[in-house]
């Protein structure tokens, strides 16, 4: 094995290593008695189901990783790699068509091969606890229409990367970092209206009550808001969630049907004025930027390494396909990306936090947006003592003992009334 072959093997033990260690400590950090600020939530039951619940996909999740780390290795040194090629070759492709079948073989195997992990996720693990109402033909048809979505989507996208680095010499990565940037928009500005609902039905929300405070709160900080709409979450899950997607004139908030079911209106707002936040403190802006920076960092050191003999040789790779090391860079790439989501994840835990105090200066009163909080994380089965290790690694908001204590600290000396045109001006 060469020094390529080294770091990538290197770099996905230390990754599986890492990983595991953040479970077993965080599986080491359940406690058995309920925090006391979330008593009035919490019956004694519903905390140990939220225990088991933990324990139960923490445990799953390993043994799927474990499963997914052996079945690479042992692909790799079987030199399974080297024996698709083989076979492909013989086809007598042009490499865009070779690299199309290629990837979409690998892309096709692994996904049969976490199937049955999905089956027992979503119909053992979550049906134990209450959470899936995902019927079997609609899993059937989810996985369809990903599949499709994916051959479409995805193999443009594919065919345009194998394309310029056949075609356009020194300056590929470039090309590649244009397209890609403008597929990206594209794709974020269409999926709203054109991609989403073929997933789920978003319905805008009827007038009333809960609509007039929602468009109230919307003008009390001059946030541009047509509508907001409820998603049909309960024909999959029974967890809760808001999101915001999209730009221009086809951004939306959606709110899943269990949250409007089960919030009461000044938290339904709380919940909305929090993703007002993202947008009022430009954390969508901020992800955009930094997607494509590193989306350019990421074709530029691709071209330094995709030509490189040692990178298909750690592969056992007879021939040196463009295709084939699309891939091995993807593995080689490992370390760095390790680096970049620990990194990504603290900005994206700040920007919680941001979205949080924005929220609770805007609202009438932040004790509202502590109970949707609360509920949220109830209801869902949180881990409300996560070891900081694996929050460290893994967590793209602060637990929510720090996102209560941070609200509490920052709404000054009258945490049960604010002016809601307190931050109406921020931007």
């Amino acid at each position: 094995m060469n020094d390529f072959g080294i770091v990538i093997l290197v770099s996905l033990l230390l990754e599986f290593i890492l990983e595991l260690t953040g479970n077993l400590l965080n599986l080491g950090s359940l406690k058995f008695e309920v925090p006391a600020v979330l008593e009035d939530v919490y019956k004694p039951d519903e905390y140990r189901k939220s225990q088991e619940y933990i324990r139960t996909k923490t445990k799953f999740g390993i043994v799927s990783s474990s499963f997914n780390l052996a079945v690479l290795l042992a692909f790799w040194f079987l030199r399974g790699f080297d024996r698709l090629d083989v076979i492909i070759r013989n086809w007598n492709m042009n490499q865009v068509e070779s690299g199309l079948v290629y990837i979409g073989i690998l892309i096709v195997a692994y996904t049969l091969l976490e199937l049955p992990f999905s089956i027992y996720g979503t119909f053992v693990i979550e049906q134990r606890f209450g959470f899936n109402k995902t019927t079997k033909r609609l899993f059937a048809a989810d996985m369809v229409k990903n599949l499709l979505l994916g051959t479409l989507l995805g193999g443009a996208l594919l065919a345009g990367v194998l394309a310029f680095f056949q075609y356009t010499g020194d300056f590929a990565w470039l090309y590649c970092w244009g397209g890609v940037v403008i597929f990206s928009l594209v794709l974020q500005f269409l999926a709203p209206t054109l991609i989403m609902p073929l997933f789920n039905k978003f319905t805008p929300m009827e007038t009333g009550e809960l609509r007039d405070a929602i468009m109230k709160y919307a003008d009390s900080v001059h946030f541009p808001i047509k509508n907001v709409f409820v998603m049909d979450g309960s024909k999959r899950s029974a967890k809760l969630n808001a999101f915001f997607t999209g730009f221009g004139r086809n951004k939306r908030i959606a709110l899943f049907d269990t949250l409007v079911a089960q919030y009461s209106i000044p938290e339904i707002v709380g919940v909305l004025a929090h993703e007002v936040g993202h947008y009022k403190k430009k954390h969508i802006i901020q992800g955009m930027i930094i997607s494509v920076v590193q989306t350019g960092v990421i074709f530029f050191i691709l071209s330094l390494f995709i030509k490189s003999p040692g990178l298909y040789k750690a592969f056992y790779m007879e021939n040196n396909s463009l295709y084939s090391g699309l891939l091995f860079f993807g593995l080689l790439y490992t370390p760095l990306q390790m680096i970049l989501s620990v990194v990504f994840q603290m900005v994206s835990r700040k920007n919680e936090y941001e979205a949080d105090l924005f929220a609770a200066k805007t609202i009438d009163n932040p004790q509202n947006l502590i109970e949707a909080l609360k509920k949220l994380s109830s209801k869902n089965l949180s881990n409300l003592t996560p070891n900081p290790f694996y929050v460290f690694l893994n967590y793209s908001h602060p637990p929510l003992l720090e996102r209560i204590s941070a609200i509490q600290k920052n709404t000054v000396t009258n945490p049960q009334h604010f002016g809601k045109n307190q931050e109406s001006g921020a931007q």
